[in-house]
């Protein structure tokens, strides 16, 4: 698959987040416990995501993945506990779309990767996974990850 690069224009959003360390062995059970925890914390509000669910890889240890995991909220809200308010940042952002498994993303991190350097654009080093359709509806040949790294 051939994979279109962009930079994007980003407005800093409110979120609320769970910061962990995970293998990416155990991810998926990860990722799903912390949107679920952060799903009905927001019930419990009477809030609502105000976009879709993403994730954002500090580090790339594959056995001891920095992440944070979280939804877009309209406005700032409180955290609790393991859940904390955060933001997505602001600015530009290189961005490519994923379409396929999520296991399947690696060649649209090499491609990003070589499009930055070859454009010159330098990340700050967080990747986010933005999940843009729900993986229990969506076939995994049809998944949709945008995937962004903010750019110094």
């Amino acid at each position: 698959m051939t994979h279109r690069c962009e930079v994007k224009e980003l407005q800093a959003q409110p979120t609320l987040i769970v910061r962990t360390r995970t293998s990416v062995d155990e991810l998926g059970a990860v990722l799903g416990e912390a949107y679920g925890a952060i799903a009905a914390y927001l019930g419990e509000l009477g809030e609502y995501p105000a976009g879709p669910p993403f994730s954002g890889y500090h580090n790339e240890d594959m056995r001891d993945l920095d992440v944070e995991i979280g939804f877009p909220v309209a406005r700032e809200l409180p955290g609790r506990g393991d859940i904390h308010a955060s933001q997505l940042p602001g600015g530009r952002a290189a961005a490519c779309l994923h379409v396929g498994p999520y296991s399947d993303v690696e060649p649209a991190y090499t491609a990003l990767g070589q499009w930055m350097a070859e454009n010159g654009h330098v990340p700050t080093g967080v990747a986010y996974e933005i999940y843009l359709n729900d993986p229990d509806e969506t076939p995994p040949q049809e998944l949709r990850t945008q995937i962004m790294f903010p750019l110094a």
